[in-house]
């Protein structure tokens, strides 16, 4: 069957990633995936076509979208001349491919500033011009709190019993329920299914491959440091460099450090200048191999997004997280973890570089515990769109009303 799916990333990387790992699974059938943030490289099996709409973004403030300029130099182009341009891009999108099923990562429980090509696309999708099209959403296990909470809810209610047929929720609600964060969840019309986790899982062949190329000696051990895409989190690495440092002097170590794609120029010279002088501390932008590197890793210091922390969850690997405070998602999420034993939450004071220091020398001495959470969201994401399909379509086998 064909595919449609939506995903738009604004300040990370993880909404993408996930639904790049959601897509992969999807690999018996043809995936038309359409991004609409700043191109990321990301390699894609030959199942899935990309479609790039001229890229929006938000800055950390979450306060307005922007545009980003095409070419180093350039003036961004005009906000509203982008929205059109997305706008027609993705009816022209639907109208091509014909989907059986269309898939919007996030909206409407997020991404609202996004209306203005998300509507159109969900009255088409609607309207029966293209048969008995499936509109699920797909969204992560935890939502960021609003000002008006309820006015919030009863819009999210309303656009998801207009145009919604399901709703995947990427959780194992053995950590958290949706419904902790949005009440009215026993409200919806559609089909609510829990996924378990999205996460990719490593290859051990991979991780030793990486053990052979970094030439790491037996005892030595790998240290992991990132910040997701970089648009925040440049002060946590730069004290993890310091830090390591000083816990190179009694457990010498590697120390490879991943900026993200994202991390603004200036920043990633202050860190470049932390580790000046440590030739056991490499400096990378961004790698394909994230999960093999963190199996390989005896620790991992880091950001505490969703998609990291799954990673960190697959590969049993020992790690320090740091939520980003914006909101409560990160913080939550690695609260019920950290009680499972899964990792350790720093706080702002541990951000000295003495002080974390002893906590990575601490963490490389424990292994976390085996916590049994669902890990395997997408391939269940995969399984619940093709049953929801044969639901819908019966014995039919073509796209055609």
């Amino acid at each position: 069957m064909r595919i449609l799916h939506y995903c738009q990333h604004v300040l990370g990387m993880g909404h993408l990633f996930r639904s790049l790992e959601i897509a992969r699974a999807l690999h018996r059938h043809e995936v038309t995936l359409v991004t609409g943030g700043p191109p990321v490289s990301a390699a894609l099996p030959p199942h899935i076509r990309h479609v790039q709409l001229p890229p929006l973004m938000m800055d950390s403030g979450f306060s307005g979208l922007h545009t980003v300029p095409c070419a180093a130099g350039e003036l961004p182009p005009d906000l509203r001349q982008v929205q059109d341009m997305r706008r027609q891009m993705l009816l022209k999108t639907l109208h091509e491919t014909r989907p059986r099923i269309l898939l919007v990562e996030l909206f409407p429980f997020g991404r609202r500033q996004f209306s203005f090509e998300l509507v159109p696309l969900l009255e088409s999708a609607r309207s029966g011009a293209y048969g008995r099209m499936q509109i699920v959403c797909s969204v992560r296990d935890i939502l960021v709190e609003k000002d008006n909470q309820a006015r919030y809810e009863e819009r999210v209610l309303s656009a998801l019993n207009t145009w919604f047929d399901h709703v995947l929720v990427h959780t194992d609600p053995a950590v958290v329920r949706l419904e902790e964060t949005f009440s009215r969840l026993p409200e919806v019309a559609a089909d609510v299914h829990d996924t378990g986790y999205v996460t990719p899982l490593p290859a051990a062949h991979k991780a030793a491959r990486l053990r052979r190329a970094l030439r790491l000696q037996a005892q030595e051990p790998l240290i992991v440091a990132s910040a997701g895409s970089g648009s925040v989190g440049a002060g946590l690495l730069q004290t993890a460099a310091r830090a390591s440092h000083i816990l190179h002097r009694t457990v010498p170590h590697r120390l490879l450090v991943f900026t993200g794609p994202f991390m603004p120029p200036e920043h990633t010279a202050s860190l470049r200048q932390a580790a000046a002088g440590a030739a056991h501390i490499r400096i990378r932008t961004f790698t394909r191999q994230f999960p093999a590197y963190l199996a390989l890793a005896g620790l991992s210091v880091s950001l505490a997004g969703y998609n990291t922390t799954m990673n960190l969850l697959a590969a049993r690997t020992s790690a320090l997280v740091l939520p980003f405070d914006s909101n409560r998602e990160q913080r939550m999420r690695s609260r019920r973890l950290e009680r499972l034993g899964a990792l350790r939450i720093l706080q702002p004071d541990d951000l000295e570089p003495h002080k974390l220091a002893e906590l990575m020398q601490a963490a490389l001495a424990r292994r976390p515990q085996k916590t049994g959470i669902n890990l395997d969201g997408a391939r269940t994401s995969a399984r619940i769109l093709e049953s929801a399909a044969r639901h819908a379509s019966g014995s039919r086998t073509e796209n055609s009303p």
